[in-house]
């Protein structure tokens, strides 16, 4: 059985995995953590997500009797050096979801990587992350077509990054591919024609929209498209415990990403 902890425990996504976690006989709930502000604090994490009480309240710290397994954070990028200190200096393997996060960011969990198993990825769906390995072939398959890239994303009106990570990420990969290196974000006023080396992001806020992403590749006389589109937030919390249990039987030495665990 895992021993899992979850940082960002009291908040939506927290509730979720908390959710999850404990309709999986592979899994054990050992610690619940959120911010010193949390107005959830002391409370049962179960009874809080709305599954029962499971004997684990909502803390502000690990208890120091208390080493999981693994500890998937899902708060936000204001929390890293908080996650970040614990999982370093306890020797915590670590699944990092939080979007938002700098290059200077990626580039400690990069080196703590090396010694210590550690995840991260914009997004953990699994229907996102094979999305991304099919953005990618095209971008591959189109680099010399003449393509013009557009990436449009959709979320709730909550979301405070923008564009999203995992919008920046299919980006990423696209631009990889093609040799791209100028990126825009939206367009406004009298813009010219449109140059050929650039991807543009649009960002979309709205309601409850647990999120959608399309990439657009436009050529002459034909447009590929590709969408992916959550209902619910039960995929990322299904593919964050699904990560959870390809890092727990990982060897440290690289940063990995969602392409592992779903062996893309």
């Amino acid at each position: 059985m895992i021993k899992v902890a979850f940082f960002g425990a009291a908040g939506k996504m927290g509730k979720m995995l908390v959710a999850h976690a404990v309709a999986d006989p592979d899994f054990q709930i050992v610690a619940a953590l959120d911010a010193p502000n949390c107005p959830a604090i002391g409370k049962d994490a179960g009874e809080h997500a709305g599954v029962g009480a499971i004997g684990v309240a909502l803390t502000t710290e690990l208890p120091a009797d208390v080493q999981p397994d693994v500890l998937i954070d899902f708060s936000s990028a204001r929390a890293f050096d908080a996650v970040y200190s614990l999982c370093a200096s306890r020797n915590i393997p670590l699944i990092y979801c939080s979007t938002g996060v700098s290059d200077e960011q990626v580039a400690k969990l990069e080196e703590l990587a090396k010694t210590q198993l550690v995840l991260r990825s914009p997004s953990m769906s699994p229907a996102v992350n094979l999305t991304m390995k099919l953005a990618q072939i095209a971008g591959r398959a189109l680099k010399d077509a003449d393509a013009d890239v557009e990436i449009i994303e959709r979320h709730h009106r909550y979301k405070v990054d923008a564009p999203s990570g995992t919008a920046l990420k299919f980006g990423a990969l696209i631009a990889k591919e093609m040799g791209i290196d100028t990126f825009r974000h939206g367009r406004e006023g009298v813009v010219g024609a449109r140059p050929h080396n650039e991807i543009a992001y649009h960002a979309i806020r709205t309601g409850d929209d647990p999120g959608q992403h399309t990439i657009l590749f436009g050529m002459l006389g034909e447009t590929l498209e590709l969408t992916v589109k959550s209902s619910s937030r039960d995929s990322y919390a299904t593919g964050a415990l699904q990560a959870a249990k390809f890092l727990v039987n990982a060897a440290p030495g690289k940063l990995y990403d969602m392409f592992d665990v779903l062996d893309l």
